[in-house]
C-alpha cells in the first residue's frame, strides 16, 4: 500500500487508482455505478484502514490499561500509538492533549460542559458565527441556559462568507470563548480562523475550532494556528465511525474538571473521595473505541501518504469543473459562493423540492445529501428549506462530475426546466 501510494504521489494524483482503495466504490446503486458525492457526510474507508481495524480486531483485541496479559498490552499499545500518530497529524505539543471522543460534536460538548460550567457565568459571552453546524450552537446554547452566560452570533453575507469585521467587532472583555468552524459543513465556505484566533486572544477570550470538515483537506497543525481546542470526527477523515478527536492545551485541559465519571478516568475511588486520572485519561471515561482509534490512526497514514495537499488541489479541480457545468443546468442556483471554498456544492433546482432531486439522483446512482445539513439558521438565511449538497474527496474522478450534471439535467427535465 505503501509503495503504491508513493508511486501515485510521483506521478501525480491518480484518482483512479486511489479509487481501486475503495472497495465500496465498486457496487452499483439502481444498476449504475456509484457515484458517492457525500463525502462531507461520511467518508468512505480504504482497504488499509478497513485491514488495520480487523487486524486488530483478530489479532489484538483486548481492554486497555488494565491488564498485564499479552493481549491487554498489546491493545494498551495499539490504542497510545494511534494518539501518538494524532498528536503528530495535528502537530500538537505532546499526546497529554489528544482525548480520544466520540466525533466532534461530544468534543465540543466536552469543553462546553468542562471549561463552560467551571469557568462561565452571567455577564460572560461566547461568541459563534451564523455558518456553525448545529453541533457548534446547541452546547452553547444549553451552557447559556445552565450558567447564565450570553451567546452572540456573527452574520454572514449573501456569498456564505463570515462577515468578518462584524464578528470582530462582537470581541469585548466580556468575550470569553470563540466557536467557529474551520470549514463550513453546508456550503463549504474556508474560515480565516488564524484572524479570528489572533484577535480573540487580543481580547483575552479563547478559541474552539469545529474542524471536522477541514482535516480531509489540508494538514492542520494545531501549534501555527495557535487554537485552544480543535475538534473533528474520524468519519471525515476516511476512518470509522464513533471516534473523534479533541485537542485542547495541556495547561487548559488540566484545569478543566472530568466531564463524564467512571472507569479509567479515575486514580482512586472511595465512599468518601474519588481522585482523577492523569491527562489524557481522565477525560475517557470507561473503555474506549480501541478498534475506531486504531482505524483513525490509519486513515491519517493513507491521507498523508497521498499527500493532503495533493488531494486539496485534486478536489478544488472537481468543485471548479463541477460548478461551471451546474451554472448552465437552467434553473439551478449555487448555493454558497464564497471566495474560499472546499470541496462542498451547495445548491437548489427551481421547482424541485432538494429531497425530489435527491432521490432522481439516486436512481441513477448519483449519491449527494440532500436537507439542511444540521445547519437550520444557514437555510433560514437564504430562504430556503433545504439544499443539495455534492461533496468531493479523494476518489472522486471528472466521470463522477459528469454523471452529476447528467442526473441534475434529467431530473430538470423531469421538473420542467
Amino acid at each position: 500500500m505503501a509503495a503504491n501510494c508513493a508511486e501515485t504521489v510521483r506521478q501525480g494524483f491518480d484518482a483512479e487508482r486511489v479509487r481501486a482503495d475503495f472497495p465500496i466504490l465498486a457496487r452499483a446503486i439502481n444498476g449504475r455505478p456509484l457515484v458517492y458525492l457525500d463525502s462531507a457526510a461520511s467518508g468512505q474507508r480504504p482497504l488499509a484502514v478497513l485491514r488495520a481495524v480487523e487486524h486488530y480486531e483478530t489479532h489484538c483485541h483486548a481492554n486497555v490499561h488494565r491488564g498485564v496479559h499479552a493481549l491487554s498490552q498489546a491493545a494498551t499499545d495499539a490504542f497510545e500509538g494511534a494518539r501518538e500518530r494524532t498528536r503528530r497529524f495535528l502537530n500538537a505539543r505532546s499526546p497529554r492533549e489528544i482525548v480520544f471522543v466520540r466525533g466532534a460534536t461530544e468534543g465540543i460538548n466536552l469543553v462546553a460542559q468542562s471549561f463552560g460550567r467551571s469557568r462561565l457565568g452571567k455577564g460572560d459571552e461566547i461568541l459563534i458565527s451564523a455558518l456553525e453546524h448545529h453541533a457548534n450552537i446547541v452546547p452553547w446554547q444549553m451552557l447559556c441556559e445552565q450558567t447564565g452566560c450570553t451567546l452572540k452570533v456573527a452574520p454572514i453575507n449573501r456569498r456564505g462568507e463570515i462577515e468578518l469585521d462584524r464578528l470582530l467587532g462582537l470581541l469585548s472583555a466580556r468575550t470569553r470563548l470563540v466557536a467557529v468552524a474551520h470549514v463550513s459543513n453546508a456550503l463549504g465556505t474556508v474560515v480565516p480562523i488564524e484572524r479570528i484566533i489572533q484577535a480573540a486572544h487580543a481580547c483575552g477570550a479563547l478559541v474552539l475550532i469545529d474542524g471536522a470538515q477541514a482535516v480531509a483537506h489540508a494538514p492542520v497543525d494545531v501549534q501555527a494556528l495557535g487554537c485552544d481546542f480543535y475538534a473533528f470526527s474520524g468519519h471525515k477523515l476516511y476512518g470509522p465511525t464513533g471516534i473523534g478527536v479533541l485537542y485542547g492545551r495541556e495547561e487548559l485541559l488540566a484545569e478543566m474538571p472530568p466531564w463524564q465519571g467512571g472507569g479509567e478516568m479515575i486514580r482512586t475511588v472511595s465512599f468518601e473521595r474519588t481522585t482523577y486520572n492523569e491527562l489524557p485519561w481522565k477525560f475517557e471515561a470507561g473503555t474506549p473505541n480501541i478498534s475506531g482509534a486504531v482505524g483513525l490512526g490509519a486513515a491519517m497514514d493513507y491521507v498523508e501518504r497521498l499527500g493532503l495537499d495533493a488531494i486539496a488541489a485534486h478536489e478544488q479541480s472537481l468543485l471548479a469543473a463541477a460548478t461551471t457545468a451546474l451554472e448552465r443546468v437552467p434553473g439551478i442556483e449555487i448555493i454558497g459562493t464564497a471566495a474560499h471554498k472546499a470541496a462542498v456544492l451547495s445548491f437548489t433546482l427551481r421547482g424541485c423540492h432538494p429531497h425530489d432531486l435527491g432521490t432522481i439522483l439516486d436512481s441513477q446512482g448519483v449519491a449527494i445529501r440532500t436537507g439542511h445539513h444540521c445547519a437550520m439558521p444557514v437555510m433560514t438565511f437564504f430562504d430556503i428549506p433545504a439544499t443539495a449538497r455534492a461533496s468531493f474527496a479523494c476518489y472522486n474522478t471528472a466521470a463522477d462530475v459528469a454523471a452529476l450534471v447528467a442526473a441534475v439535467r434529467t431530473a430538470g427535465e423531469v421538473f420542467g426546466q
